[in-house]
């Protein structure tokens, strides 16, 4: 039994970890949050208010603390601040471990929405580079499965997001000629059971925590959804020049946005995050690291096929 506290933890990604958590009934839990919240927290864990520009405060806060894990909003922080401070608070209060706000691609080329991951990652290597003052890991399951059901939702707090590849409509967006590009799936369910097994471990975190559920081309995606919604897809195929020069030559795009963006800022990075992940996926930035997987081999990872397939029936 460890003592966790968990940065952000009334975002919808963290609620699904800290349940997990909870069910296993091993661990003393603290949720921080900037404010009261608005939503129930389980009777048998704690929250606390924090103020995350003050690092004493913060340290106060993790005085016997284990692991952190943060799930703080990368958007509405874009220097870093609170995580950078969350860090040095961890660190003099003698945290042994810290996981980062990550949960997506191994690296973040052409998404600059996720530009605040580099800034943490940074950091991190920074206050580690004399000797291994926290040890960390960055927890990538590439994108998560669940969104490949819009618009029904398959976990208890994600809400259903929109992607290129939409299933509801039998259709995706390919850049011409890299059908072969990979992208990760797991679904939100396998990173929370992941995350579980990860708090228990005894070893040395693996930095690079990549969480592999379903390694896939676009071409088998788009093989999968003619399968299991029963219609070839229709597939519209972009050119590279037109997606550097930041245009989204196609005839639909995505429209549902995530609750911490603003209505004003959401059709501009809407289109940003259809062409970020198109280009970003050449680069292999959807191609995480089986670490995790290694770590747990006998864990059972559900197949995007099957879970797919039980999404879609009928409809």
């Amino acid at each position: 039994m460890v003592k966790i506290a968990v940065a952000g933890g009334t975002g919808q990604v963290a609620r699904e970890v800290i349940d997990k958590l909870v069910a296993t009934g091993k661990h003393d839990i603290i949720v921080l949050c900037r404010t009261a919240p608005v939503i129930d927290i389980p009777s048998d864990i704690r929250w606390m208010s924090v103020n995350y520009n003050d690092k004493t405060g913060l340290a106060e806060v993790l005085s016997g603390v284990h692991t952190v894990l943060s799930f703080i909003q990368l958007l509405s922080d874009p220097n870093q601040i609170a995580q950078k401070n969350l860090i040095d608070a961890a660190i003099e209060a003698g945290v042994k471990r810290f996981a980062p706000s990550e949960y997506g691609s191994k690296e973040t080329v052409h998404m600059p929405w996720w530009d605040g991951k580099g800034k943490v990652r940074e950091y991190l290597q920074e206050v580690n580079q004399k000797e291994t003052v926290i040890e960390y890991t960055l927890i990538q399951p590439g994108l998560f499965l669940d969104y490949l059901a819009f618009p029904h939702k398959t976990s208890k707090y994600v809400d259903p997001l929109q992607t290129i590849f939409d299933f509801e409509h039998k259709r995706t967006i390919v850049v011409d000629g890299h059908e072969d590009s990979i992208m990760t799936f797991t679904t939100v369910a396998d990173l929370a059971g992941i995350i579980a097994l990860a708090v228990d471990y005894q070893g040395k975190w693996p930095t690079n925590g990549g969480i592999r559920g379903n390694r896939l081309t676009y071409s088998q995606v788009i093989e999968i959804g003619g399968r299991v919604r029963g219609h070839a897809f229709n597939v519209e195929k972009v050119q590279i020049d037109d997606l550097n020069a930041g245009e989204l030559k196609t005839s639909w795009g995505l429209e549902a946005v995530h609750r911490a963006v603003s209505q004003g800022d959401a059709a501009e990075l809407l289109k940003s995050v259809s062409i970020g992940i198109l280009l970003s996926s050449l680069k292999g930035a959807w191609d995480v690291s089986e670490d995790f997987n290694k770590l747990f081999p006998d864990y059972q990872f559900s197949s995007a096929e099957t879970f797919l397939r039980n999404v879609w029936v009928g409809k």
